[in-house]
């Protein structure tokens, strides 16, 4: 478990210069308003809906494949507010990694903590079911403030930007963990202690079973909230983080812990897994992470990519 940022003297060498130079541009935007932070995000957002033609392909496509049904104009306009909110999202992160403990907490509300201190209190692991929405980075840090745990994530292939997570997200929970690392998950589990899960992106065929993901009959879906469940002996609590209206702030909300879960078997607890972030994503669906490839996998690798 990566429980401190280590900083290497490699990382000042001249190829990373144009990347701190970055950095010290996000800094300094941390000292903006929240509601000016927002008007300038919502702008780059409209900017990468414009130039970045495979990403906007790619949202309207999952919209369009999720929602069927929906007419299209409502589509495009949920599409142009989704880049607008994905812009915002990069002030969420920034703020994520350097506010103050005093800042974030004039600018949130939670619903539902005590869901999460009463699992815990009786001798059980809590496994935060989250999905990817825009404000993430700054929901997580929202729960530190109240109960650091354990965060699942991917190391970053660029050194400056792996210091910088490890160091940002560290700032709200006690460690992190590789999401290959199922062992290390597990005895932070059993500890007991928090963790993080997402079972809303497409992480390829192995491990996962081809099941209903809104209008989407065989989304290719992990099936590792059952294993982890069982061998954590935890009890899964959905997660939910937004932007309250306005752009005032965050609000996050922790809900009950699911009854009967594990289940039966891996499939049926994946299709309530489904169900459960459906019922997430509708919260907010502007506030989704609809850029990422959901349904790149197919049933049949002969079958034709449905973002061709």
């Amino acid at each position: 478990m990566v429980e401190k940022a280590e900083f290497s003297s490699s990382l000042y060498h001249p190829k990373h210069w144009p990347m701190w130079f970055g950095v010290l541009l996000m800094r300094l935007t941390q000292l903006l308003p929240l509601s000016w932070q927002m008007k300038l995000g919502k702008w780059i957002g409209r900017l990468v809906m414009t130039v970045a033609g495979s990403r906007t392909h790619t949202a309207r496509r999952n919209l369009t494949l999720c929602f069927p049904d929906m007419p299209e104009n409502e589509r495009e306009q949920l599409l142009t507010r989704n880049f607008e909110e994905t812009g915002k999202a990069i002030f969420d992160t920034i703020n994520a990694w350097w506010w103050s403990d005093a800042k974030v907490q004039q600018h949130m509300q939670i619903t539902g903590k005590e869901q999460v201190q009463n699992t815990l209190d009786a001798g059980h692991g809590v496994i935060l079911f989250a999905v990817h929405c825009l404000p993430l980075e700054m929901g997580a840090r929202i729960f530190g403030q109240f109960q650091p745990g354990v965060g699942v994530y991917r190391p970053h292939n660029n050194p400056v930007m792996e210091y910088l997570q490890v160091k940002g997200r560290l700032r709200s929970n006690k460690g992190l963990v590789s999401k290959r690392d199922l062992r290390q998950m597990v005895r932070c589990l059993r500890n007991p202690d928090v963790i993080w899960y997402t079972a809303d992106q497409d992480f390829g065929r192995s491990s996962a079973v081809f099941i209903p993901f809104y209008a989407m009959p065989d989304a290719a879906t992990i099936t590792g909230a059952t294993t982890l469940a069982k061998l954590g002996k935890a009890k899964v609590l959905p997660f939910f983080v937004e932007r309250t209206e306005g752009d005032e702030g965050y609000r996050i909300e922790i809900m009950p812990p699911l009854e009967n879960f594990p289940g039966e078997d891996e499939l049926s607890d994946a299709i309530r897994g489904n169900k459960i972030i459906e019922s997430i994503i509708d919260k907010n669906r502007a506030q989704y992470m609809w850029l990422h490839r959901r349904f790149k996998t197919r049933p049949d690798p002969t079958d034709k990519s449905l973002y061709q």
